[in-house]
């Protein structure tokens, strides 16, 4: 958990790695798409289970939320408590990615406040630095929150290089939703040595890429983002709590 790519090659390389289950959340992808290419690249060795990493906030004040199990679409560039109100109104495992870091998530005081609404808390994530793992285990210590790691794979050889180990079987989606609620025990894992500091630095210097060009494109070149809460999809349901 998670993956922000999904091919042939991402599918193989999960595989060779002893992966059973891909949680797939790309950047501004609307739920029925990522919804259909989990489903797509499933088989019977490998689930693939769709979610959503939600950009709320505007480019200034961005706090990312990680949702499963959605039962209607939500967009991005929405206030984090609109956004909020709407995964506890649908009942969603709402998750901490990369918690304190950057720009780009929720920080202690927004941990705190949404404290009984939260289902894990990232621990690991190959884009942080060491004081950043440090402080994301402080806080899932601190708020008593289920831990979690992910790849957060931008890149391929990433997939495979962090992983949860769960005690209780996950075969189906929902297996790994109520694994998810309910705290289910588990082992947080990762690789270690050259090769994986080579891949964190890479993963960490996307973000220069994500951050320059990416978002160039999406502003000013690619018209309204699928994900933007104008968008024609949401038939106006979010305009109230939009930030644009």
């Amino acid at each position: 958990m998670h993956v922000k790519i999904l091919d042939d090659r991402v599918v193989e390389r999960a595989k060779r790695r002893g992966i059973d289950v891909l949680v797939y959340a790309p950047h501004f992808t609307r739920w029925p798409t990522i919804h259909k290419r989990a489903a797509a690249y499933t088989d019977d060795d490998l689930l693939v289970v769709p979610a959503r990493e939600i950009f709320t906030g505007d480019w200034r004040d961005r706090r990312h939320v990680l949702a499963l199990d959605l039962e209607r679409p939500i967009p991005d560039f929405v206030t984090l408590s609109g956004a909020m109100a709407e995964l506890d109104d649908q009942n969603a495992v709402t998750l901490v990615p990369h918690p304190d870091f950057l720009t780009i998530s929720l920080e202690r005081d927004h941990i705190a406040q949404y404290r009984d609404q939260l289902d894990g808390i990232e621990v690991y994530n190959p884009k942080h630095l060491p004081w950043n793992n440090r402080r994301a285990r402080a806080l899932a210590a601190e708020f008593d929150l289920p831990p979690f790691t992910s790849s957060y794979a931008h890149l391929r050889r990433t997939v495979g290089e962090c992983w949860v180990e769960f005690e209780t079987a996950v075969e189906t989606a929902d297996d790994l939703h109520g694994a998810l609620r309910e705290g289910a025990d588990r082992t947080v894992l990762h690789r270690d040595g050259r090769t994986h500091t080579r891949r964190r630095v890479l993963e960490f210097a996307h973000i220069a890429y994500e951050n320059t060009w990416q978002k160039l494109d999406r502003v000013y070149l690619s018209g309204t983002e699928p994900t933007h809460p104008g968008h024609v999809a949401y038939d106006g349901a979010f305009d109230d709590v939009s930030v644009y």
